[in-house]
């Protein structure tokens, strides 16, 4: 809901707000302005406790973030010499996830794999190591970022180095016929992306669905075709794309009025030129 939303943001704030207020009085991180800090050398070597894909349960991993190679490396094994994934630092995201993790150093990497979105969990016992994995992918996001934009003013670069869910949260689903029963799962807005999930902390989405702008076809509409049936929940949301209709319900008329109030402004907004090459390679899961 918007409340939890609110409440995973304020969480997330308030542990890089204590962070800062140490670095500043307590470490007197500040106070040398020459000295380079540790998470933005382009280097950075450690062990985070990251959950298990298939079983659930947390195992220490040693992570490397390497701008050299452009990508955050994680082992399953200390010893190993390949890595179990390798992240590119181009489609990395990181955001604190306290709450849905259980942790309240709690943080969601994703990446892209194959075009579908790859999520990883993590934490540190020490919040202090957890902001500075984080400060450390936001820097290589940066110099990333200054590489592929030379032309663009390192204030426009900021807005680009981590994002924040637009909205999370359960609704209803149906599939492409619309006469399957519809299954409550968790759905992640992640600018364009629509992503769900049937536990939140799945690694990959059931589905993704990509929302471009009513310039291209997109609409969203409240309710649903009167000829639905197989839905629990009463408030209802159909998402028009120029392939075919995403239908939804929620469980409550505020969550269908936050969910529309978000769909629409994603749709309201003109698509990037980069945007479009998304779209077209995007596949549509049922």
């Amino acid at each position: 809901s918007h409340i939890e939303n609110e409440n995973v943001c304020g969480l997330a704030h308030r542990l890089l707000r204590e962070q800062w207020i140490r670095a500043r009085y307590e470490r007197s991180e500040f106070i040398h302005v020459e000295r380079q800090e540790p998470y933005s050398a382009g280097y950075r070597e450690g062990f985070l406790w990251k959950r298990g894909r298939d079983n659930g349960q947390f195992l220490s991993r040693k992570f490397i973030l390497s701008e050299r190679e452009g990508a955050l490396k994680y082992f399953n094994k200390h010893d190993a010499r390949e890595p179990k994934a390798l992240m590119k630092i181009q489609t990395i995201n990181a955001t604190f996830q306290p709450t849905k993790i259980g942790n309240p150093h709690g943080l969601q990497i994703t990446y892209l794999k194959d075009n579908s979105t790859r999520n990883i969990f993590v934490y540190h016992e020490d919040g202090k190591e957890m902001v500075d994995w984080f400060n450390a992918i936001r820097a290589a996001r940066f110099h990333y970022l200054q590489v592929a934009f030379p032309g663009a003013h390192d204030v426009d670069l900021v807005s680009k180095l981590t994002r924040n869910y637009i909205k999370e949260g359960y609704m209803e689903k149906t599939g492409p016929k619309h006469t399957e029963g519809f299954k409550k799962r968790w759905f992640t807005l992640d600018d364009r992306r629509l992503m769900y999930f049937k536990d939140p902390l799945d690694a990959y989405a059931r589905g993704e669905v990509f929302i471009g702008s009513k310039e291209s076809g997109y609409t969203v509409l409240p309710g649903l075709p009167s000829s639905t049936q197989g839905y629990h929940w009463q408030f209802g949301i159909t998402i028009v794309t120029p392939d075919r209709k995403f239908l939804f319900a929620c469980e409550t008329e505020d969550e269908q009025k936050e969910w529309i109030a978000v769909f629409q402004g994603v749709v309201n907004r003109p698509m990037l030129p980069q945007e479009y090459a998304v779209e077209a390679h995007f596949k549509h899961k049922p």
